[in-house]
């Protein structure tokens, strides 16, 4: 390989480098900081139109699906606390005239130990079964 001709091809590339570096590189910021500032970037907007569009788009599926999430699991903590409102036992004490319970109730959760009073739900027991042992057989 000749090294003239290596020399060579280092230094131009050194020339060009410097040039970009120097001169080139501020002549294409002017240049496009002027044709931004004429035309007030509205080039710029129609050529990102279609990216604009596609990102509000999904930005609004995005929202409409947490929306949706938020509130369906408002929906479904309030009907917990619902169930946990200490008045629900008077209420139903009340209307079925147990005055013993409704009393007890009230002072319950007037005292702040309403939550150490037992729960009023239905209970499933499974069903024992009667083992009736067989009476025994001889064969003679």
């Amino acid at each position: 390989m000749n090294l003239d001709l290596l020399t060579l091809f280092v230094g131009e590339i050194a020339i060009i480098l410097l040039m970009y570096r120097f001169l080139l590189r501020k002549w294409i910021i002017e240049h496009w900081e002027e044709k931004i500032r004429s035309e007030q970037g509205e080039w710029l907007i129609e050529i990102l139109e279609p990216a604009i569009e596609e990102i509000e788009i999904r930005g609004k599926e995005t929202l409409e699906g947490f929306m949706s999430k938020f509130f369906g699991s408002v929906g479904k903590m309030t009907a917990e606390a619902k169930k946990l409102d200490p008045m629900n036992d008077i209420r139903k004490a009340a209307k079925t005239g147990d005055w013993m319970s409704l009393a007890v109730e009230y002072m319950a959760n007037k005292s702040g130990i309403g939550h150490l009073l037992p729960q009023d739900k239905p209970q499933t027991t499974p069903k024992q079964v009667q083992v009736v042992p067989k009476p025994r057989q001889f064969k003679p």
